[in-house]
């Protein structure tokens, strides 16, 4: 018959399990000083810097092909997906209700959506 101290026992007897090491520290409460994120300037400095092999891959040597699907078009009024143009007013828009806050505008508003689309066309 097994008794609640056969079980206790048992209990205590067993050990931590082999792949947990009771000596574990994580490395976020070794030390108090809190470490930042670096951004993507900082590590291309930083990558400038070394002398890298000939053939090492890192952020500035990465070469992307040209991609074959054409570039997204997103409303220059509201940012969302962009599926017609005024052709008037060369803006895009996504929807009726922003075609006709596009043809409210004024036409010095106009073209500054335009240029900081960088569409170099001249309404007017």
């Amino acid at each position: 018959m097994v008794t609640t101290e056969d079980i206790i026992e048992e209990k205590e007897e067993k050990k931590a399990p082999v792949f947990k090491n009771p000596e574990f520290q994580h490395t976020a409460f070794r030390s108090s000083k809190k470490r930042g994120w670096k951004n993507l300037k900082q590590i291309i400095a930083l990558e400038r810097g070394y002398t890298w092999p000939h053939d090492a891959v890192h952020y500035s040597s990465i070469d992307a092909p040209p991609a074959f699907t054409p570039a997204k078009k997103y409303s220059d009024v509201s940012g969302l997906p962009a599926n017609y143009t005024d052709p008037l007013t060369k803006l895009r828009y996504a929807d009726s209700s922003e075609f006709y806050r596009v043809r409210d505008l004024p036409m010095d508003i106009v073209n500054g959506l335009l240029e900081l689309r960088k569409a170099n066309s001249i309404v007017g």
